[in-house]
């Protein structure tokens, strides 16, 4: 397939600048992914779509204020976006500097702080902070809003930017999908029979990065640290034997589980994943999946359409283009049940 078959039209006055006042007032797009049927409903009715039984998994990962401002000795100006931390004082960061940063230079920061350049590792840069990286990207870096949003982070987005059940410092982008959920939806779910689990997947700037070959299957994603602890199989295993289904919350949450997916199910696992999910893949893991609207000719849009089908996926698209839905990180939500062509078999299944 093509980079071109992941495309649609997209207006950018439909790319949310801001979130809503209300987390839980996002507009919510259900596709059927067995037939291609839409429905127009409200996030709040998220709760109707779920029946007692049912998992819901969420990423508890914590992003990072990342963004950072400096300058050369030289007095030129260098941008520095965290991509991780490596230990204490290292990080691996993308940077902007108007003549580029050679292994030696050293970069003031606010605060009072340093940074020198120890090496450059493909597009990214590894750097020595001489204080404690996380503390110091806590206290001073600003919240890493994606390119499209065409402003600059403020206050509220230290907050709106960050889901509700975010935990695990690492990212350095949201899992947008669960910026939807209020403690009290979560709480509601919860009193309804559905259970909730965890894993972490650390979202890297790379999420970003467009398909640089029309051909898809020369494309490498980027590698991202992620965690499917055993009290998370343990709740996907007694889902299944309850008939109930697993729902991610998140593109983030497809990778993770896919990546932690064998033939006998889901094995706890710790470490990198790079999983390109494409038409084709069949789904061992999840059984729906909660989702924002994504970039055209984006890896991410090519895994929703993965798991539902492309051309129901793009109608659906179209669909909520013509009904002036919010796209992107701060806009709207996708509830996207499979193409029983995309599952995988396993034993038991709602």
């Amino acid at each position: 397939m093509r980079r071109a078959d992941f495309s649609y039209p997209l207006p950018r006055e439909l790319i949310a600048q801001h979130p809503l006042p209300e987390r839980t007032a996002s507009r919510l797009l259900a596709l059927d992914g067995g037939n291609g049927a839409v429905r127009d409903l409200r996030f709040s009715d998220f709760a109707s779509l779920l029946r007692p039984g049912d998992l819901l998994v969420v990423n508890d990962t914590r992003v990072l204020p990342a963004r950072l401002l400096g300058r050369k000795a030289s007095g030129g100006a260098c941008e520095l976006l965290l991509e991780r931390i490596l230990d204490t004082h290292r990080i691996l960061a993308q940077a902007r500097a108007s003549k580029g940063l050679r292994p030696g230079t050293s970069i003031s920061l606010p605060g009072g702080a340093t940074a020198l350049v120890i090496a450059r590792h493909g597009e990214l840069h590894e750097l020595a902070l001489d204080r404690d990286a996380l503390a110091y990207f806590e206290a001073h870096g600003d919240m890493p809003l994606p390119p499209y949003i065409g402003r600059a982070a403020d206050a509220s987005d230290r907050e709106r930017y960050q889901t509700v059940f975010a935990d695990e410092p690492g990212a350095v982008a949201a899992p947008t999908a669960g910026l939807h959920f209020d403690q009290a939806t979560l709480q509601a779910l919860e009193s309804g029979g559905v259970a909730i689990a965890r894993l972490t997947l650390h979202v890297g700037a790379g999420t970003f990065q467009p398909l640089r070959s029309d051909d898809i299957a020369a494309h490498r994603m980027h590698s991202e640290r992620f965690r499917v602890p055993t009290t998370t199989v343990a709740a996907i295993e007694a889902a299944r034997q309850r008939g109930g289904r697993v729902i991610a919350v998140g593109t983030t949450v497809v990778r993770a589980l896919e990546s932690a997916a064998a033939t006998d199910g889901i094995a706890a696992i710790e470490g990198e994943t790079d999983i390109f999910i494409v038409p084709g893949h069949r789904f061992r893991a999840v059984d729906a999946l909660l989702t924002n609207f994504h970039l055209p000719e984006s890896t991410l849009l090519m895994l929703v359409a993965a798991f539902a089908g492309r051309e129901r996926v793009l109608a659906a698209y179209h669909h909520a283009v013509a009904g002036r839905y919010r796209f992107f990180s701060y806009g709207d939500a996708m509830f996207v049940t499979p193409d029983p062509a995309a599952l995988a078999a396993r034993a038991a299944r709602a």
